[in-house]
């Protein structure tokens, strides 16, 4: 088991409550998948460095979690097809 986070960046078009249920929707993906999470922490509204697909804003949300190495894989490609994901990054921490 290795110890990951991931942050991704929702649309600031969502109003609060489809945030949260996005927010579970991953969660749930990553328990599912046999990873425990250890913390969530929802950063809210936030300016972005710099325009992405016209948008300067965004709901910054960052998950620390542990798993086996697959799990990244498919948490990566659900959040690609899920629509209002600005932007995403996993990555594995140091031990």
């Amino acid at each position: 088991m290795r110890k990951y986070e991931t942050i991704f960046i929702q649309s600031p078009s969502f109003d609060e409550e489809t945030v949260k249920v996005n927010i579970e929707k991953f969660k749930g993906v990553i328990e599912n998948g046999g990873a425990t999470i250890e913390n969530v922490d929802f950063w809210g509204k936030r300016k972005l460095a710099y325009e992405i697909k016209k948008v300067s804003e965004g709901y910054y949300t960052l998950i620390h979690f542990t798993s086996g190495p697959e799990l990244p894989k498919e948490l990566d490609r659900i959040f690609r097809i899920t629509d209002g994901i600005l932007r995403h990054i996993i990555v594995k921490e140091e031990a």
